[in-house]
C-alpha cells in the first residue's frame, strides 16, 4: 500500500478521539521542550549571583546548548527517517531527561555545560519529531491549525519558566529548575509508550500491514462518528527513499527556502526578543523595571502563536508568514521611534506577536510540509539544525551592533532579515495549504 493512499485515507478523516490522544502524547513534551530551553536566563543568573558560574562560563552553557541542538536536530532527521518516529521521539527523551536529572546534581559548572549539550541535543530532536508527527497524522484541511497549537504551547514554555523560577529559584536554588524537567520528560516519556508509529511513515519503510492496521482503526473511530467521505485519488508521485533526492529539484529548493526561514526566525528570537532586557537596560531603564517589561512582552508568544495556527489554515501558509514578515517590519520601525520605555513596552508586545506568528507558522506547520514522507525528517532537520546555526551566530553581532549603534542597528538587521523571508518564500515558497502531506511533489518550487 502506498504512502498516498494511505494519505489520502487519514485526510478525508475528521478528528478523532486517538487524534486528540497524538496531540496530547506530542504536546506534553513539546511543552517542556519550550520550558527547558527557556530555563537557561533563570539558571544562569542564581548560578553567577552563587559564585557557581563565571559570566564567560555562562555564555560557554547558552553555547552548548544550541550546538546540541543544532547537532540533534540534524542528527535526529536522519535517525528518524530510518527508524522511524516513535523510537526516535522515546530514544532523545531518555538523553535529555538522564542528562537534566545529573543537572541537578552537577559539582561544577564544567560538568554542567557538558550535560547542557547533551539536553540540547534532545531539545533539538524533540522539535524535528513533534511536528513531523502532527503533520502525518492530522487530515490537511486542519493540519496547520493543530501543528500550530503545539507551537503555541512550546511559546508557553517562556512565562511558564519566568514564572517557576521566580517562585522555586529564590528558595530551593537553581538546581530546581533541572529537576523539573527531568520530572517532565519522565513523565512525556511514561505517556508516549502508547505513541502510534507514523502510519505514513510505516508504508514508505514498506510495513504495509502495520500501517494498514492503524489506519484501519482510525477509520472505525472515524466511522462512529459518521459516514466518512469517498477517498480521493492522489495527484503526487510516489517518491523513493534514496537520500539523494533531498539535494535534487524541487526539494533543493524547498531546503534552502526553509533553512532561510528558521535562520531569519532565530534571527527575531535571539537577536531581539532575549535581548530585550538588555535594550531596555541600555536606554535607563533599571533591571526591574526592564525584566517587568520584557516578561510583560513575553506574553505576546503564546498570543502570536495562536494566531498563527488558525490564520494558516484561514488564509494560507505564505499569506500568513508574508503577512507577519510584513506587520513585523513596520512595527520594529515604530519601536525604534518610540519617545519612551512605556510607549517602548507596548508596541515591542505588538511586535512581539508577529514574529512568534512566524515561529509557529514556520517550526510547526510550513517547513514540514516541504517534504515528503520519505525523507521529511531529513529536510526538517537540516532546515532546523541551519536555522540553530544562526542562534549560535547572531547573539555574537547583537552586542557590537547595539554598543555602537544602538537598538537602531539591532532593528535594521531584524527588519532586512524579514525583507529577505518575505523575498525567499514568496517567490521560491510553495503553497501546501488543504494539500495531503505528500502532494506538494508535484507543486513546482
Amino acid at each position: 500500500m502506498s504512502v498516498n493512499t494511505i494519505g489520502a485515507r487519514l485526510d478525508r478523516l475528521p478528528i478523532t478521539p486517538l487524534h486528540r490522544k497524538i496531540f496530547g502524547l506530542v504536546a506534553v513534551g513539546m511543552f517542556f521542550e519550550g520550558f527547558d530551553i527557556y530555563i537557561a536566563a533563570s539558571v544562569l543568573g542564581a548560578a553567577y549571583k552563587s559564585g557557581f558560574s563565571t559570566l564567560a562560563q555562562n555564555g560557554l552553557f547558552i553555547s552548548a546548548t544550541f550546538v546540541g541542538m543544532t547537532l540533534g536536530a540534524l542528527l535526529t532527521g536522519f535517525w528518524g527517517d530510518r527508524y522511524g518516529r516513535r523510537v526516535t521521539y522515546q530514544t532523545n527523551l531518555i538523553l535529555f531527561g538522564a542528562a537534566a536529572l545529573a543537572s541537578a546534581f552537577a559539582p561544577n559548572m564544567e560538568t554542567l555545560i557538558v550535560l547542557r549539550f547533551l539536553m540540547g541535543l534532545g531539545l533539538g530532536a524533540e522539535a524535528v519529531v513533534g511536528y513531523s508527527i502532527i503533520t502525518e497524522f492530522f487530515p490537511a484541511r486542519v493540519r496547520g491549525r493543530w501543528s500550530g497549537f503545539i507551537g503555541t504551547l512550546v511559546t508557553a514554555g517562556l512565562p511558564a519558566s519566568a514564572l517557576t523560577a521566580w517562585l522555586l529559584v529564590p528558595t530551593f536554588g537553581w538546581r530546581v529548575m533541572f529537576v523539573l524537567g527531568a520530572l517532565g520528560a519522565l513523565v512525556a516519556w511514561l505517556l508516549r509508550r502508547d505513541l502510534p508509529e507514523s502510519p505514513r511513515w510505516l508504508a514508505a519503510a514498506g510495513r504495509e500491514a502495520e500501517a494498514e492496521a492503524l489506519v484501519a482503526k482510525l477509520e472505525q473511530t472515524a466511522s462512529d462518528m459518521g459516514p466518512l467521505p469517498p477517498v480521493q485519488a492522489s495527484t503526487a508521485d510516489e517518491v523513493p527513499l534514496g537520500a539523494g533526492q533531498l539535494f535534487r529539484r524541487p526539494y533543493l529548493t524547498r531546503l534552502i527556502v526553509g533553512c532561510i526561514a528558521l535562520m531569519v526566525v532565530n534571527t527575531l528570537i535571539y537577536g531581539f526578543i532575549t535581548w530585550l532586557p538588555t535594550f531596555f537596560v541600555g536606554q535607563g531603564e533599571s533591571i526591574a523595571r526592564s525584566t517587568g517589561f520584557a516578561l510583560v512582552m513575553a506574553f505576546g508568544g503564546p498570543i502570536g502563536a495562536s494566531l498563527g495556527a488558525v490564520s494558516a489554515d484561514a488564509f494560507g501558509r505564505r499569506p500568513t508568514i508574508i503577512g507577519a514578515s510584513a506587520i513585523a517590519i513596520v512595527l520594529s520601525v515604530l519601536f525604534g521611534l518610540s519617545a519612551s520605555s512605556t510607549m517602548a513596552a507596548v508596541i515591542g508586545f505588538l511586535l512581539t506577536i508577529p514574529i512568534y506568528v512566524l515561529v509557529a507558522a514556520l517550526f510547526a506547520i510550513y517547513v514540514p510540509e516541504l517534504f515528503p514522507t520519505a525523507f521529511r525528517l531529513r529536510g526538517v532537520g537540516l532546515c532546523n539544525a541551519a536555522g540553530r546555526s544562526a542562534s549560535i551566530v547572531v547573539p555574537l553581532f547583537i552586542g557590537p551592533l547595539f554598543s555602537q549603534y544602538g537598538v537602531g542597528g539591532v532593528l535594521a538587521l531584524m527588519a532586512s532579515a524579514l525583507m529577505i523571508m518575505i523575498l525567499v518564500v514568496g517567490t521560491l515558497g510553495i503553497e501546501p495549504r488543504r494539500q495531503g502531506a505528500e502532494e506538494g511533489v508535484r507543486v513546482a518550487a
